[in-house]
């Protein structure tokens, strides 16, 4: 695995990708905040070694170098999932890399489900702890130990200093944000009423498919980071009703101007 990682890192040096100091994921119909990158270069995941490949129709398969307020920026424009039918190691190889090519911090955001009735889908939510569900982890195999204690500890996955910033900027910024339990399915169905229940009364304010195992491999790799949601379907389980897809990108796609927003003041104070 460190021999695919070193062969990545390499390539993607060479085309110019040099030193980022800060990461980002971008979920779901989330892809506006690319826009807003200086690119310096750009390339499709297909053409980078090892690299899988994004099957998810909203998700654009490119990786986005250039400069956003002031910081060398490293973007993955369409991220992997496990529902995809990817090992884990493939869905955390792009985080590994960014790690190995310089980043000191990953911005993650994610489209997730909204459980917690006191707010509105729209929203965002800005991930404080997670529950995980999925039925796989990064860190099992004999080759997890290579990125650091297999048996890390997970007391504060989600970075406390830049957790204040987004609280902080978000005031400042009038953007509203929750703050909140994310839970991670596997995924790729949507719930049942009573599985919806389940995960609320598990503790989760929101549910998704993505997220967890990308900060699991960061936590590894002794790497700060935080994770916003954006709120694109209310599941009451009491009141629900089929949702479309398109309905849940449009949703993640009007949210976009607060999470851009967000995303620029946040990078900026970094």
């Amino acid at each position: 695995m460190t021999e695919k990682i070193n062969q990545t890192v390499d390539f993607l040096k060479q085309k110019g990708f040099d030193s980022p100091s800060v990461g980002i994921i971008l979920g779901t119909g989330l892809h506006a905040l690319a826009n807003h990158i200086e690119v310096i270069k750009e390339i499709s995941y297909e053409d980078i070694p090892n690299f899988p490949i994004s099957t998810v129709e909203s998700h654009h398969g490119k990786l986005i170098y250039g400069k956003l307020e002031g910081k060398t920026v490293i973007a993955m424009s369409g991220r992997f999932h496990f529902y995809e039918g990817y090992a884990m190691t493939e869905v955390v190889f792009p985080v590994r890399v960014m790690k190995y090519l310089g980043i000191q911090r990953l911005l993650v955001s994610n489209a997730a489900g909204l459980m917690n009735l006191d707010w509105k889908k729209g929203e965002l939510m800005l991930i404080d702890d997670h529950i995980n569900l999925q039925p796989d982890n990064p860190l099992r195999g004999k080759e997890a130990a290579l990125f650091g204690p297999i048996f890390t500890d997970m007391s504060r996955p989600y970075d406390p200093e830049m957790n204040s910033i987004f609280k902080e900027v978000a005031a400042e910024e009038s953007i509203p944000l929750n703050e909140g339990v994310y839970i991670a399915v596997a995924g790729p169905n949507l719930e049942t009423r009573a599985e919806y229940r389940f995960l609320r009364n598990a503790g989760a304010d929101v549910v998704g498919m993505s997220t967890v195992p990308e900060v699991i491999a960061a936590n590894q790799l002794d790497l700060p980071v935080s994770a916003v949601s954006v709120l694109t379907d209310e599941c009451d389980p009491d009141n629900l009703h089929p949702v479309d897809i398109k309905d849940i990108l449009d949703t993640a796609a009007k949210a976009e101007k607060h999470l851009v927003k967000l995303f620029k003041a946040v990078i900026k104070t970094l």
